[in-house]
């Protein structure tokens, strides 16, 4: 078998892995923040920060539709000044946690993204968010981690290599950006 047939065999038993009532779960959670008025921030670290970032570039803007109400939607992945200013002067674990204290409201969401489920900035964070009364979303692999107890919905991609479980959570943001436009020019 190709390395390629090998790797497309793995993702598609990491996709189907996933169930899809918490993709849908997860779904009603942004759609209710934007109707709400609310925010939803999105966090990681290394690929998945990228998916973070990516996830609130589609969702800000990709789902945008003219004339509709527009979701907020924040990386804190993305303001490295902030980023790196926490981690320098208090400490990486608190990356997070920090620009939450500035931001959060009862009532907004917060997607972490963390392959292992055991990231402790991302861990905290859901920590912090549950005491304020925010929503939480995790999306994970491998075991689920300490995020699957944390989260109010969570999306478990059932492997335990890194690229399968990164590229399902990628599409979990195509889903969700498909599925709010959708929602927003009446097509569903």
């Amino acid at each position: 078998m190709s390395s390629y047939q090998n790797y497309i065999d793995r993702l598609h038993q990491a996709l189907d892995s996933i169930a899809p009532d918490s993709v849908e779960a997860g779904f009603a959670l942004i759609y209710h923040a934007l109707e709400d008025g609310r925010t939803v921030y999105i966090i990681g670290n290394g690929g998945s920060a990228s998916t973070a970032s990516h996830m609130a570039c589609d969702l800000g803007k990709g789902a945008s539709v003219p004339g509709k109400p527009r979701l907020r939607v924040v990386s804190l992945t993305d303001n490295m000044a902030h980023f790196s200013a926490i981690a320098n002067d208090i400490s990486y674990d608190a990356v997070f946690v920090e620009q939450l204290r500035n931001l959060l409201l009862p009532g907004d969401v917060l997607i972490g993204i963390s392959a292992s489920g055991n990231s402790p900035n991302v861990v905290d964070a859901f920590s912090c968010a549950r005491g304020i009364g925010a929503k939480t979303i995790g999306l994970v692999g491998f075991t689920g981690g300490k995020m699957k107890k944390l989260s109010d919905v969570v999306i478990h991609v059932e492997s335990s290599e890194y690229g399968p479980v990164e590229d399902a959570h990628l599409s979990i943001n195509h889903i969700w950006t498909e599925q709010l436009r959708a929602r927003l020019t009446g097509a569903v």
